[in-house]
């Protein structure tokens, strides 16, 4: 499964990428990954892992991915897995339309996909997706 939504922040590069890289600012903008804490940095460094739950509906659900990948100003790449489900997640920065677009790209992979797929219908993800871009969306242009 793969889930990919883009988004214009009318702001600029360096602000919309300091937002989203420090991780301490997170709890102050960010409505869908709760109780955000890093494992050794308070910036996305490569190397690093990051904790975080979200709540696809009544109950939290907890990560810990490990950064694969950090180009400033470009891209991040953080994986993780779950119940026997791997996530791969990347974060794409672009200027252009007027704004940085940012664009989120997860896929997912693994044997029991199919068999929680009722837990994380494909629809929640993309909803909770569109709302964390919209959130720094909110919080870059501030």
């Amino acid at each position: 499964m793969l889930i990919e939504e883009s988004l214009v922040i009318h702001a600029p590069l360096v602000k919309v990428w300091d937002t989203f890289t420090d991780i301490t600012c997170w709890k102050d903008w960010n409505t869908v990954l709760k109780n955000v804490s890093p494992e050794k940095t308070e910036i996305l460094a490569e190397g690093g892992k990051v904790r975080f739950c979200i709540y696809p509906f009544h109950f939290p659900v907890y990560f810990e991915p490990k950064i694969e990948e950090v180009i400033p100003q470009r891209r991040v790449v953080w994986s993780s897995g779950k119940f026997g489900i791997t996530a791969r997640h990347e974060f794409i920065f672009r200027e252009g339309g007027n704004g940085v677009v940012v664009t989120s790209r997860e896929s997912f992979k693994g044997l029991s996909l199919k068999t929680l797929r009722f837990l994380f219908p494909r629809s929640r993800l993309v909803g909770l997706t569109v709302a964390f871009l919209k959130d720094l969306k909110t919080a870059s242009e501030a």
